[in-house]
């Protein structure tokens, strides 16, 4: 797996991933988390709300955003402190969700990182937040 250590993160430096939105995605998130929410499961009901039709969890989006953090960037290893989250703008069936992990700012004195975290779906924010990191350590 993955991870740069913290003393290599620079401020600013980013990394971007696609992943692809799927109705099985929903389905085992959903059956995961246990938010059976019909928004997410039901077209008939889904079609009678704001968005006219099925929504990914916004959790799920969330949950792209750790999967890159312990991953990729800033890697195995990476341990969460905090995240903040704003939930944008609805994410659907077959969206394309690019997520972009960026160093904001290096706390020297504990090692650790805080990192912009958006997800955008064509071009638009879709989630937007703050995480708090401790990045690997040598």
């Amino acid at each position: 797996m993955k991870k740069i250590h913290f003393n290599k993160l620079k401020i600013n430096q980013s990394y971007t991933e696609s992943i692809k939105v799927s109705d099985a995605n929903i389905k085992k998130f959903a059956s995961a988390s246990g938010d059976k929410n019909p928004i997410h499961l039901n077209e008939n009901f889904a079609k009678n709300t704001i968005f006219k039709t099925r929504i990914a969890h916004g959790m799920l989006i969330a949950s792209f955003v750790s999967s890159v953090i312990g991953n990729k960037f800033p890697g195995n290893g990476t341990i969460y402190v905090s995240q903040t989250l704003k939930f944008k703008r609805p994410v659907k069936i077959n969206d394309l969700v690019k997520i972009k992990i960026s160093v904001q700012k290096k706390i020297l004195k504990k090692k650790w990182c805080e990192l912009q975290t958006l997800c955008f779906v064509k071009n638009k924010v879709v989630l937007e937040g703050t995480a708090i990191v401790i990045p690997p350590q040598k």
